[in-house]
């Protein structure tokens, strides 16, 4: 195995750690990153991803065959592996439960760029309507058509699924949007529920500091730092 693949699996299995710790996820949920170049990706066994382990990965192809490591994917590695045969720029998605996002989702709200770590989603976050796990190549396919060309899908009443061109970019816009719809629904609370005082930022404010800000960018530096210093601090359920 290479140093690049060993620091692959590194990345995976501590993004899978960060949304567990970060509360986006508890006993389901998982991230996966793509072997650069090719159509098969690293992804955590069925366990939460709090028990993530490097030396415990599975390597996947985009047909959803297993092609190295021990045990049983999660039910729902589909999401990643049409995603990938999909996007061939993506490098690495992450699909969490995080509550204030399928909090939106089942209150009929769009996600709105409310602060500066929203602006990567400045082109609306798509959603994907039907109830349920994505257990077939079938789901994951309408998932896939579902995000499109965006970098995040919300699941109604299930979860959200990012996509970007790392893991780790991944792990900190499936933070940074938790973060803001948790801000958008203490908005809609102060405002007794009406979304129009709201004030959301525009659209060239949302392309400022998307560039300041935005995911690719944050896990290159204080983020994933951050992110992975409390991983490792925080126990698990802590």
């Amino acid at each position: 195995m290479s140093t690049t693949e060993k620091e692959l699996r590194h990345d995976v299995a501590l993004a899978n750690r960060i949304i567990e710790r970060f509360g986006l996820a508890t006993g389901f949920g998982h991230a996966s990153a793509r072997v650069p170049g090719t159509n098969t990706f690293y992804i955590s066994t069925r366990r939460s991803p709090g028990f993530a382990d490097e030396n415990d990965l599975l390597l996947i192809d985009n047909d959803g065959k297993v092609l190295s490591g021990n045990g049983q994917p999660n039910s729902e590695f589909w999401i990643h592996a049409r995603i990938y045969a999909a996007r061939p720029e993506v490098n690495g998605v992450v699909h969490a439960h995080p509550l204030a996002c399928v909090s939106l989702t089942q209150i009929g709200q769009p996600h709105r760029v409310v602060h500066n770590m929203g602006g990567a989603f400045l082109d609306g976050v798509p959603e994907y309507e039907r109830i349920g796990l994505i257990r077939s190549r079938e789901l994951g396919d309408e998932v896939a058509q579902s995000l499109s060309t965006r970098p995040a899908v919300m699941m109604r009443g299930h979860g959200i699924t990012t996509a970007f061109s790392n893991v780790r970019a991944a792990t900190v816009a499936a933070c940074f949007l938790e973060e803001s719809a948790e801000l958008q629904m203490r908005m809609l609370a102060a405002a007794g529920g009406d979304a129009s005082k709201i004030r959301a930022f525009t659209r060239e404010e949302a392309e400022l500091v998307r560039d300041q800000t935005g995911p690719d960018a944050a896990a290159r530096g204080r983020a994933w730092e951050y992110y992975a210093a409390v991983a490792a601090a925080r126990p698990i359920g802590g």
